[in-house]
């Protein structure tokens, strides 16, 4: 195969970055996207050129590292695919890819198609956690959890923390991502006690990055390579409000008390 890649090349987060052209010939139909990007990149220094810069580590699809944007689409055209996994029998022979990195004001771009993601790191931080002490590790069948629950628990789980659902939202929303970290823990047992304060706190800080609103375009949920729905976003929308209430009943009491 041979394509037309259109990357975007940025030296750092205070240089202004442009489009640069480059040729990618001879490239297998079974290799990986980053495979693909490795060649070129080798092709790069034997000509003394600077490399592509792009962020990878599992290429398994499991770790959330990579994130580019190919012809519009985080992670490419495939769904439910990151760009680890995605293979470049998925293109044409001649094709044109433009390749960029997340565009996001809360994702600054730190070189070429690697974007500074610890926004992400910091929301789960501030509440994606339990602090339960507990001891040495429970009996699986310790404490009973619903089908339902442990399934849909599962389901949110399976976020990677890409970052594609941000990079998808025309608001640059990471309610989706937030959503899935808040409901993973929240639809168990052992996420009751911290529930509101979690939710709160999750919001707030993802508020505090930059982050934009989400306005129901369910984009984020057509990028998303694990498949979470936006009804996790329903579902922390009610606990925040339900959190909300908790805090002015309890403001109201004290007031009453006084």
């Amino acid at each position: 195969m041979n394509l037309t890649l259109i990357v975007w090349r940025q030296k750092d987060a205070r240089t202004p970055g442009r489009f640069v052209t480059y040729e990618a010939s001879d490239i297998s139909p079974d290799m990986s996207f980053l495979e693909m990007l490795d060649v070129v990149n080798e092709r790069l220094v034997e000509k003394g050129g600077d490399p592509i810069a792009f962020d990878h580590d599992c290429r398994e699809g499991i770790c959330g590292t990579c994130g580019v944007v190919v012809n519009g689409r985080p992670h490419g055209p495939r769904e439910r695919t990151t760009a680890c996994q995605l293979h470049m029998r998925s293109f044409e022979d001649g094709d044109v890819l433009t390749i960029e990195p997340w565009r996001a004001k809360a994702f600054p771009v730190l070189k070429d198609l690697i974007v500074d993601r610890s926004g992400l790191d910091r929301v789960i931080a501030a509440g994606g956690f339990i602090a339960a002490a507990i001891g040495s590790a429970p009996d699986a069948n310790a404490v009973p959890v619903r089908k339902v629950y442990a399934d849909l628990a599962m389901d949110a789980a399976a976020c990677i923390g890409c970052g594609a659902c941000v990079a998808a939202c025309p608001n640059a929303s990471a309610m989706l991502f937030t959503a899935a970290k808040v409901s993973h823990l929240g639809l168990l047992p052992q996420g009751q006690p911290e529930r509101n304060e979690r939710v709160r706190a999750m919001v707030a800080q993802m508020d505090a990055e930059g982050f934009g609103s989400c306005t129901n375009h369910e984009e984020c949920e057509a990028a998303c390579p694990k498949g979470i729905s936006v009804e996790t976003i329903g579902r922390m929308n009610a606990d925040f409000i339900m959190a909300s209430l908790t805090v002015g009943r309890r403001a109201a009491k004290l007031g009453d008390s006084g």
